[in-house]
């Protein structure tokens, strides 16, 4: 028996939850702004309350590592390496679009998302990465990548090698709904980040031994961080 916490922070929504075994046992969520670093630590607290479960219970801490915001990123990963460290317990990194995937084919299992042809489809998450630009990468139907993450610019030909194949493309999160009216053959669902899209993952990465080190991890941004001078006149 595996007890997982999972943290996903990497975009404007803010979820944590616990997982055994590859199952959600309960989850806090929050899509009220961007205010990660004091609800992580509360939803954290209410779910081992909730759950009975302290703290030296758990085998292991996951988060997703990215790509998305930068600072969601960052907090998500900092609590998540304060808690190992202190506690001993190994971390585990899951890719936030495949996370992403993984709670579209809970959805669809659930009955939830319904979508013609959903075997044969091709998936692509997308993360808002500001204007036109997104984090993506396609998979299919059973969640394994058929290409690489990558920040696109998104326009009339981007996936062309994954769309009029007579398969659904199908996107979601929260940069899908911007392309929608520029793949106009995409298929536009409602699908957004959440903890329990890392449970069944982060519970594999461990049973393969696949941990990170908690000294040197750091978050798949994609692209680096740009700081930026204000054009607004202070004094």
């Amino acid at each position: 028996m595996s007890l997982i916490l999972a943290i996903e922070t990497g975009t404007d929504i803010c979820s944590v939850g616990i997982a055994k075994d590859g199952e959600l046992l309960s989850l806090r969520e929050s899509d009220e702004g961007r205010d990660h670093a004091r609800k992580v630590g509360v939803f954290v607290d209410e779910l081992l309350r909730e759950t009975g479960i302290v703290p030296d219970d758990l085998d292991a801490v996951a988060v997703g590592k990215g790509p998305g915001s930068y600072t969601g990123l960052r907090i998500g990963v900092s609590f998540a390496k304060g808690l190992c460290y202190g506690l001993q317990k190994p971390l585990v990194a899951v890719g936030s679009l495949d996370a992403l995937v993984e709670v579209a084919r809970e959805d669809h299992e659930a009955g939830i998302l319904a979508v013609d042809g959903w075997d044969g489809a091709y998936l692509c998450p997308m993360v808002d990465a500001r204007r036109m630009e997104v984090y993506a990468q396609v998979f299919d139907a059973g969640g394994r990548p058929q290409g690489e993450v990558s920040a696109e610019v998104v326009g009339e030909g981007s996936f062309a090698a994954f769309r009029g194949q007579g398969r659904p493309f199908v996107i979601f999160g929260s940069g899908a709904r911007k392309c929608a009216g520029v793949l106009s053959d995409a298929v536009c669902v409602e699908v957004t980040p959440s903890a329990r899209g890392l449970a069944r993952l982060a519970q594999q990465a461990l049973d393969e031994g696949r941990t990170e080190d908690i000294a040197y991890f750091e978050p798949f941004y994609l692209k680096d961080f740009v700081v930026t001078t204000s054009r607004k006149k202070l004094f």
